[in-house]
């Protein structure tokens, strides 16, 4: 007998979704005693499937290599092996005979059980990732400054309007704070009492950015302006010597996520002999993959935050194949890539930071080189996330100083070898620290996927308070307010939703005429909106994200989607709540960024829609297809909707192995057309949204639509295993099962304990991490 749970069957060439491999809960987990049919089980494995299979499941050749592990029970995995074993004579092996097969893999090799049991999970050697060692570079720069950064909720830039061209305080005439920079003033200038002919305008604030990438700033301009950004006397753009018909100045540069970033912008009118321009000035930015808008206020913070640091250098991307992002590729690539990052500070903290520094010392009895060195033992101390012995000191630091007379050559060659010391590129070598010192360490790779500069969290380290579960919780619930956590949020839900690579929306204009760029870019207003409202409200309630019955809109969103988006106040452009609708708003899940994602150009899939709630919502994991599979063109059957359509595809015995579990799920969400605008009939036929699932535990639900559907999934204990595991292994970067083989049930029922508070999850994670494995090293 020739078993082979994938259903590699050469023969077929459409899509085969093979069995699930996901994980179970070592309490829950569906564990066979080894009793006599599962001798006889492993005596009937050893004759006839162990040649292609392996002794242990693993897999021998070319057709059977895929290991026989995944998340089905005893009884599923009977049922298939009687369905469809051994290929070509299914009948062979059935009844008790399959049932004791399934028995003996189950436990030896198949469940997650078995398979921790046989590797037990360890806490991974892993390097900084590309966004830790952005957000570290920019913390390493930020710890220089004269204070913290600090949480501001006004939104908008501070303008001090004044009579004349120049800064004079008795010319001050208005004094408030800008929504957006956006203006015409015309001919008539800002104000009745400001001469139109002669004025200046100095605007001040932040620009917070909530996701890491490459952005473009666009200043457009009709009179001289200056305009700094980072840092009171960093030049972004000088147009104070004004270039005849030089109105637009872009920028491009790479932002970090969860940093604010001071800029100020210098307007000058002055008199002239010629005709004076009309006086315009506006700030726009294209996000990564969005498109040019007028900065929003939500990104606009009315105070100057301390100078910022955004790494320019390329950066390879990092693995994700276990879901999360993982420092793990060593080569040459990472190496150049790290040398040039380490370059790029260097120069900055030669320039920047060192003569601030000086200034700030200036006074200090200390000769200058004593200076230099107290600076760079600063600098080394915290990129080594803690104190240095004399000989670190020495071979870091002394050495390179003493080596040479040029204070910049000195702090480059310092910066360069500390940057590219394994000290500073894996966090997880901690050496002879603290206990407080590594908490701190772990904390703020958790919660900012940093390294601990802040001074605030240092005063802690240096009084030793980081000792208790009290402790360490307030430490942590106070970094979860940061924007630094606020942006690894927002990174987090966009993977667990599996956005995180979501580029421009865009359909067949045919089919979806009015589906155009404006209401796609809406759309990520909207579902980022309803994101952050969720989770930072006070009950930060995830059973919200799948349930709300609103959601946020304006205008542009509601002529497409109809009555049921429009606003349930005013109107306009800016983001309000929509009134309330059970069936059209089940939270995020039929949110049209969502759907129209997982869609066709013209058409919706099911197919698509149940993978991502299968494998992320669910956390039922599934491999790819084995073949290339090719969808039926819907003009090759005019007649049927999407589900026949779908069913007609996937109806073979061998495909529904598996889709039987994601039609199922898919078919829920059919009353959605592939941009997500809501349809009772298709092809003149009322749409079947019916749908079932059959939980870890064997339970079978069935729902009808979507918010049958967000009402279980709600209550699903899957789902809240899934969301907590993957939260989890999203901050922490390890599997959760290192941290002990019962953390994920631990972590679930306090999750659903707290009332299923997102942020509270959050801060049980950090806690967790914090303390460290159990047994590091083996993670049992």
């Amino acid at each position: 007998m020739r078993l082979f749970l994938l259903i590699l069957s050469r023969q077929i060439t459409v899509w085969i979704l093979v069995v699930f491999l996901g994980v179970s809960s070592p309490l829950n987990a569906q564990v066979a005693s080894p009793d006599a049919p599962y001798r006889v089980g492993k005596k009937l494995y050893k004759e006839s499937c162990q040649s292609c299979h392996g002794d242990k499941g693993q897999g021998v050749n070319e057709f059977y290599a895929n290991p026989l592990v995944g998340d089905l029970s005893i009884g599923e995995l009977s049922e298939l092996i009687s369905e469809t074993m051994p290929e070509g004579d299914p009948e062979a092996c059935v009844a008790k005979d399959a049932r004791a097969v399934a028995q003996y893999i189950h436990h030896s090799f198949y469940s997650e059980a078995a398979q921790v049991r046989n590797r037990p999970p360890q806490i991974s050697m892993s390097r900084l990732t590309g966004e830790q060692l952005r957000q570290s570079l920019a913390d390493l720069y930020g710890h220089f400054s004269d204070s913290d950064p600090w949480i501001e909720s006004r939104r908008g830039f501070k303008g001090i309007y004044f009579d004349g061209a120049r800064w004079k305080k008795e010319k001050i005439r208005i004094e408030r704070v800008d929504p957006v920079l956006d203006f015409d003033f015309g001919d008539k200038g800002p104000g009745s009492k400001i001469n139109p002919n002669d004025f200046y305008i100095h605007w001040a604030g932040s620009l917070k950015v909530d996701r890491s990438g490459r952005y473009e700033i666009v200043l457009r301009s009709s009179c001289s302006c200056v305009m700094y950004f980072g840092k009171d006397d960093r030049e972004l753009i000088n147009n104070h010597v004004q270039s005849e018909g030089k109105d637009e100045f872009r920028k491009s540069m790479n932002l970090t996520a969860g940093r604010a970033y001071p800029i100020k912008i210098e307007f000058f009118q002055r008199k002239r002999k010629t005709e004076q321009p009309p006086a315009k000035l506006s700030l726009s930015w294209v996000p990564p993959g969005g498109v040019e808008e007028v900065i929003p206020t939500r990104n606009l913070i009315d105070s100057w935050m301390p100078a910022s640091f955004a790494l320019q250098a390329k950066l390879p991307p990092d693995d994700r194949s276990y879901g999360y992002e993982r420092g793990t590729a060593i080569n040459r690539i990472w190496d150049e890539s790290t040398t040039n990052a380490a370059l790029e500070f260097a120069q900055l903290a030669a320039d920047e930071l060192y003569p601030q520094y000086r200034r700030r010392h200036q006074k200090d009895k200390d000769d200058n080189r004593q200076i230099l060195k107290q600076f760079l033992l600063e600098l080394v101390q915290t990129a080594f996330r803690g104190k240095l012995d004399d000989a670190t000191r020495a071979l870091y630091i002394d050495r390179h100083v003493d080596a040479v007379a040029d204070d910049a050559a000195a702090i480059k060659r310092v910066a360069l070898i500390s940057l590219k010391s394994p000290r500073f590129l894996y966090p997880s070598i901690e050496g002879d620290r603290s206990k407080s010192q590594r908490v701190a360490n772990r904390l703020a790779l958790v919660m900012f996927d940093s390294l601990p500069s802040d001074k605030w969290l240092q005063k802690i380290v240096d009084k030793n308070q980081l000792q208790t579960s009290r402790q360490i919780g307030d430490v942590a619930w106070r970094m979860a307010h940061d924007y630094r956590s606020q942006a690894k949020m927002r990174a987090f839900l966009y993977e667990w939703l599996d956005l995180s690579h979501l580029g421009e929306v865009t359909k067949d204009n045919e089919t979806f005429p009015n589906f155009n760029r404006k209401v796609a870019n809406d759309l990520k207003k909207s579902f980022n909106a309803f994101l952050d409202e969720i989770v930072w409200n006070e009950a930060s309630d995830f059973r919200q994200l799948i349930q709300a019955d609103w959601m946020y809109t304006n205008d542009t969103i509601a002529s497409y989607y109809g009555d049921k988006w429009k606003p349930k106040e005013g109107n306009g452009e800016v983001m309000r709540r929509s009134v309330s609708d059970s069936s059209m708003h089940v939270g995020v899940l039929t949110h049209p960024l969502l759907l129209s994602h997982f869609a066709y150009h013209k058409t919706s899939s099911p197919i698509h829609r149940g993978v991502f709630l299968t494998r992320h919502v669910l956390g039922r994991v599934i491999r790819p297809p084995n073949a290339a599979f090719s969808p039926i063109n819907p003009d090759l059957h005019p007649e049927l909707t999407t589900r026949e359509r779908v069913e007609l595809q996937t109806g073979e015995v061998n495909c529904q192995v598996c889709h039987e579990k994601i039609n199922a799920l898919g078919f829920a969400l059919e009353n959605f057309d592939a941009t997500g605008r809501f349809r009772a009939n298709e092809k003149k036929k009322t749409i079947d949204a019916s749908g079932s699932y059959l939980s870890r535990q064997g339970e079978s639900h069935r729902f009808r639509g979507a918010r049958e559907l967000g009402d279980f999934l709600a209550s699903s204990k899957d789902c809240h295993r899934a969301f907590v595991e993957a939260a989890f292994e999203h901050f922490v970067k390890q599997p959760i099962n290192a941290f002990g083989l019962d953390t994920s049930d631990r972590l679930t029922k306090q999750f659903q304990d707290s009332g299923y508070s997102i942020r509270k999850l959050v801060v049980a994670i950090a806690m967790i991490a914090a303390n460290g494995p159990p047994n590091p090293g083996s993670g049992t």
